[in-house]
């Protein structure tokens, strides 16, 4: 999807259509998820601080995430993708591979079928798609990049190496700042200068990954589609407008942080074992600390009050902190068997699954402020 958080808002107020529209956090601390074209021409992208946004285009729209309406639009576009084939493997909430070999008999060649996507959802939810349409993912990837917004890139099998050619070497996967200077160091800009390269060279170079990079510039890319990929852990962080030292506030940002990940937990059908804090200081120092319990967990308060016993084993109270972050992984389906305790002395597990369940209900019809841990009502 093109631009898509950013889309999604001109699509629910059709006034922003043409402004410079900027999705992402705070304005002091947070950074871009969304940018529209209009916005980017100021030079602003994804991943910038917001800061820098503001400075870059002051005259921007800038607004809030709202994830849970990207999520409905995004679920809206899947279903399209899924009715030209059941192979849609899932990149991100706005991005997918689709393997359309077998519908070519039904609906076409895959270019065709690509323009047939497009005006689906074009026409039923009013926001651009661009598309690339390649023999593998990793070519067909970097083609969906290409002519945006609303784009259609189409590479032949005879036509991969060309293609690729004069691309410069931070497309391929795998290619970041410091392989980026290591391949220069060898003269090597393009994927073309890449391909030319010995794999011998590559492999002495940089072991397994050289040899990775060698298939990749030569268009080598045999990977199937996955339908479905393992959830491997749920968390949720947040960086604050202003660095935090008080220990009775950093504990009251833990239980809302502890609340957001357990109702993802719950809504997601999951349950885990290890718990992770994860801190950053105002310097930028970064560090987690961990903690795997006995039985699984998708109850907020086991998790604020393993994440206390975490909080002191950092410098939390001593050093400002400039983020905090809670994870859980280890995961497992919501309600497996678990070995019953002799000692209860907290809420029995059923009890505690139906107060969750309750809470739940009753955020999801007032919303996440519908009810809340006392604490964390504002004054």
């Amino acid at each position: 999807m093109d631009a898509f958080f950013a889309a999604v808002e001109v699509l629910d107020n059709p006034s922003l259509k043409g402004k410079p529209v900027i999705v992402g956090g705070a304005k002091k601390r947070g950074v871009v998820s969304s940018a529209s074209y209009e916005a980017r021409e100021f030079g602003v992208h994804s991943a910038q601080p917001m800061a820098i946004a503001m400075h870059l285009c002051p005259k921007g729209i800038f607004l809030p995430v709202r994830m849970s309406r990207y999520k409905e639009v995004s679920e809206q576009v899947f279903e399209i993708f899924r009715r030209f084939t059941p192979l849609v493997e899932p990149l991100s909430i706005d991005e997918a591979f689709l393997d359309v070999t077998g519908s070519i008999r039904l609906f076409g060649l895959p270019e065709e079928i690509a323009k047939m996507i497009k005006r689906a959802v074009a026409d039923e939810i009013c926001i651009t798609v661009s598309a690339g349409v390649a023999p593998s993912k990793f070519v067909a990837k970097i083609a969906s990049d290409l002519g945006k917004p609303d784009g259609l890139t189409i590479v032949t099998e005879g036509e991969v190496k060309a293609f690729l050619e004069p691309l410069s070497i931070d497309k391929l996967w795998g290619v970041g700042k410091v392989t980026q200077e290591a391949l220069e160091l060898f003269g090597i800009r393009t994927i073309g200068d890449l391909s030319r390269l010995p794999l011998d060279v590559l492999e002495r170079q940089f072991g397994k990954h050289g040899a990775h990079l060698h298939l990749l510039s030569q268009g080598v890319d045999d990977r199937d589609i996955e339908l479905s990929r393992e959830v491997k852990s749920i968390g949720h962080e947040e960086t604050f407008t202003d660095d935090l030292l008080d220990m009775g506030t950093l504990r009251r940002e833990l239980i809302s942080l502890a609340t957001k990940v357990s109702r993802r937990l719950r809504s997601d059908g999951f349950e885990g074992k290890t718990i992770t804090l994860k801190v950053k200081y105002h310097d930028f120092v970064q560090v987690t600390r961990s903690e795997t319990l006995t039985e699984p967990t998708d109850d907020g308060g086991v998790i604020f009050r393993r994440c206390c016993g975490l909080l002191e084993k950092t410098a939390v109270g001593k050093r400002p902190v400039r983020l905090l972050g809670i994870s859980v992984s280890h995961l497992c389906a919501q309600g497996g068997e678990k070995q019953l305790s002799l000692f209860q002395k907290e809420l029995s597990a059923p009890r505690r699954r139906e107060l969750n369940i309750a809470l739940d209900e009753i955020s999801g019809k007032f919303g996440e402020d519908g009810i809340v841990p006392g604490t964390l009502i504002k004054k």
